[in-house]
């Protein structure tokens, strides 16, 4: 039996004793990747910093690769925090921005060893990004600095990735650039998390969806969750494109 990478029963989290987001059911398994959907401040990035231990469980189950989460699992969870940038003066190559996430493996007063120039080199390959690895980091372009944090994930050698909102304000070649890259990481049994409001894009690059608005909606095929009902119950009021066989949800259309 192929051992899932992430398996929540019934789980919940809290800030300051506040419930977060409650009762999550839901799974990740090697090469697969869920969309985690639902309208903002419905706890999509609290469930990313719960699996990644920065929130407490207050009831349920977590466990990644098959244990608790207070096992030390390191560098077998990527992550891809919303909004994260490296200051566009800092002189710094994108090679070396891509090594920092080899630092935990590393520790700070060790030298880069040819296992970790190989990890940084897989991420840049499978990012599209070998070819810019020695160009200073702040003068990429957006598209190209966002997949390069990406690649500072991957450098981690992660079998678990999570991604916050890793689309928003991307133009289309690097958008497809990305798309390209979730699914190579897929091929190879990466399993991927990711947050995003895009219909569209979760029907293109994920194999489930988790549905949430404090609580969850429902978990699993596309087809059976992005129902009328269900994204109504997250979103409230929704319109239904009948002509283009789509959902789009007002204030959130791509």
């Amino acid at each position: 039996m192929i051992q899932r990478l992430l398996d929540t029963a019934g789980v919940s989290f809290a800030y300051d004793r506040d419930t977060a987001l409650a009762d999550i059911t839901m799974h990740v398994d090697p090469g697969q990747a869920v969309a985690l959907i639902g309208p903002n401040g419905s706890g999509k990035s609290t469930f990313l910093k719960g699996v990644l231990g920065v929130l407490p469980v207050i009831s349920g189950s977590l466990k990644v690769l098959g244990h608790d989460r207070d096992f030390n699992v390191g560098g077998h969870i990527g992550y891809l925090p919303q909004d994260d940038h490296i200051d566009a003066d800092f002189p710094v190559t994108l090679r070396q921005v891509v090594m920092m996430g080899r630092y935990r493996r590393l520790g700070w007063f060790r030298f880069p060893r040819a296992v970790d120039r190989q990890a940084v080199a897989d991420a840049l390959t499978v990012t599209g990004l070998s070819s810019r690895a020695n160009v200073r980091f702040g003068t990429l372009s957006g598209g190209q600095q966002q997949r390069g944090l990406l690649a500072r994930a991957l450098a981690t050698k992660p079998d678990l990735l999570l991604l916050d909102e890793p689309f928003n304000g991307l133009d289309q070649p690097n958008r497809e650039a990305l798309i390209a890259t979730v699914r190579e990481l897929k091929s190879q049994g990466v399993g991927i998390l990711l947050t995003t409001h895009d219909l569209d894009l979760a029907r293109e690059v994920c194999d489930s969806v988790l549905l949430v608005n404090k609580r969850q909606i429902a978990f699993g095929p596309l087809d059976q969750v992005l129902t009328l009902a269900n994204l109504q119950a997250a979103f409230g009021d929704v319109q239904v494109e009948v002509d283009e066989h789509k959902v789009v949800i007002p204030g959130h259309e791509h």
